[in-house]
């Protein structure tokens, strides 16, 4: 899977120290997961954001507008995927960020699903092994959850470390993947 950062008449704020663009044609919705509420953006073309929040933000509605095919596409595969059904994504992403950012997501979208890396591990595929911070800090940024699976690096230790969405959370979609893709339940 490439990740692109193109963006045409895009609109940045930082959220949280991540750096949110938006398009004029993009549609926000929302999906209740079994780990929480995951705020979706596209647009015709791509996934941009798939992020946990506590709360729906109700944006201006415009009733003429209808959810872009491939916001339907990517609801349906984060169910199979919660359901145990989808191992893989299909649908096409764009977010944002440095050329390094964009290295570190196009390499997170490499590590096998029900596997995980130390972030040293990441950093030597990345090809330089004292950039552990950096690419830890990249892998932070990600904004598209759960398809750019950040959740699959922990510690050198095998310890969870670090995720955005709350350690909980990359605890249970470890073991989600884990059990699907090994027959084990428990991975901590």
């Amino acid at each position: 899977m490439t990740i692109g950062s193109a963006f045409d008449n895009a609109e940045s704020f930082q959220d949280g120290g991540k750096i949110r663009q938006f398009t004029s044609d993009q549609v926000v919705t929302y999906y209740q997961s079994p780990i929480g509420l995951l705020r979706i953006a596209a647009n015709e073309k791509f996934i941009s954001e798939i992020s946990f929040v506590d709360k729906i933000e109700k944006p201006p509605v415009d009733r003429r507008r209808q959810m872009p095919p491939l916001l339907i596409q990517c609801l349906e595969e984060l169910i199979q995927y919660f359901h145990g059904q989808r191992k893989s994504f299909s649908i096409p992403i764009n977010q944002a960020g440095s050329s390094f950012q964009q290295r570190v997501w196009n390499e997170l979208t490499g590590i096998p699903f029900g596997k995980t890396i130390s972030y040293l591990e990441l950093s030597r595929r990345l090809g330089d092994s004292k950039a552990i911070r950096a690419a830890a800090a990249a892998s932070g940024r990600n904004n598209v959850a759960i398809i750019i699976p950040c959740h699959r690096v922990i510690g050198s230790n095998n310890k969870l470390v670090g995720y955005a969405g709350g350690l909980w959370r990359k605890k249970w979609l470890l073991e989600h993947e884990g059990k699907l893709a090994h027959g084990i339940q428990t991975l901590f």
